[in-house]
């Protein structure tokens, strides 16, 4: 082979190492942490696993192929979130995404390098998980699910139904919710605007949500108001059964609580958070830093009104109110 040749091949070969090495990393086979706080057994949380799958698929990522992902489902129990949390960083994974506040807490604690992706969350500046909604800065980023406006809509919702709505008790575990106070100061702010007495109602389990329920409809024109986070969703059957017992009017932030017989929700769809949170893992595992990816607020909310509850309950909902929503459950 002539000198010319071989500085010709050599340069050829100098030239097409690059791109063999950016393929065979994109062939590889990444690895997905997913934290869930459902139950494993739970019906909703499945549902929201399979929109997150599907929202991978969409962007050519298949478990089994080129994406391997690894489960965990703490059922709202603290402990459980932190073994978790350290059973997938001890995998090293690509990314992990994180279902609530605190699993996003219980990740923190375990790396300060791995990206996550949250969902769910709520106050993600206020809680420390990031610098700005539009500049994340770190590791963490993703999707929030409050806006304070949401405050002022269900109070409104709950002072429409005959009759309406005077004095509400907000439900939360204050173990598993440390945004409640944010989300409280917006339910008081809003409190006036509507001649609402508003107090908050901490519960821990099943028995203080029945005493609970029990002391609030002893008052007159008393209801609930049942804050988003995974204690009250993990124990939303106990909730919805508790309110029909003493006949409170509720309001949920998720429509699987209308499902099980509560009386209405407003609130996102979680399940389009995890088909959105796709794009942001995808992103990751093409390179792009969780810092420079904003924090999204919550774009797509439903209205679910559950009929035969309303009916049971003695109460009535004005057609405009009904009109409105998206979801009715005869």
């Amino acid at each position: 082979m002539k000198r010319r040749e071989f500085i010709a091949l050599i340069a050829r070969a100098a030239t097409a190492w690059p791109f063999a090495a950016h393929s065979q990393q994109q062939d590889r086979v990444r690895r997905l942490g997913v934290l869930m706080g459902n139950q494993s057994n739970d019906p909703v949380g499945k549902a929201l696993a399979a929109a997150l799958v599907q929202g991978l698929g969409a962007l050519d990522w298949h478990g089994g192929d080129n994406l391997r992902i690894e489960w965990r489902w703490a059922g709202g129990d603290p402990a459980l979130f932190q073994r978790y949390a350290a059973e997938l960083v001890a995998l090293s994974p690509d990314a992990i995404l994180a279902q609530t506040s605190p699993a996003v807490v219980a990740i923190r604690r375990e790396t300060k390098t791995i990206p996550v992706v949250f969902v769910t969350v709520t106050d993600p500046v206020g809680r420390g998980f990031v610098a700005t909604l539009a500049h994340p800065g770190g590791n963490v980023t993703g999707f929030s699910d409050f806006d304070a406006p949401m405050a002022g809509k269900w109070m409104g919702m709950l002072t429409q139904i005959m009759p309406p709505v005077a004095r509400l008790a907000v439900l939360f575990n204050p173990a598993t919710a440390p945004q409640a106070g944010l989300m409280l100061r917006a339910i008081e702010d809003a409190a006036p605007s509507f001649a609402v007495e508003v107090r908050p109602a901490p519960v821990q389990d099943d028995s203080e949500i029945e005493a609970m329920m029990a002391g609030l409809a002893r008052d007159e024109r008393g209801g609930v108001l049942v804050l988003a986070e995974i204690f009250t969703w993990v124990h939303r059957d106990a909730i919805v059964a508790a309110a029909a017992r003493h006949r409170l009017p509720a309001i949920y932030y998720d429509r699987s609580f209308v499902a099980a017989g509560g009386l209405m929700s407003y609130g996102l769809d979680p399940a389009d958070q995890f088909r959105r949170a796709a794009s942001y893992v995808d992103r990751i595992l093409k390179g792009s830093s969780p810092g420079d990816l904003p924090v999204q607020n919550p774009i797509k909310f439903e209205l679910a009104i559950n009929l035969k509850t309303a009916e049971a309950l003695g109460v009535s909902l004005p057609p405009s109110l009904l009109g409105s929503a998206d979801l009715l459950i005869d």
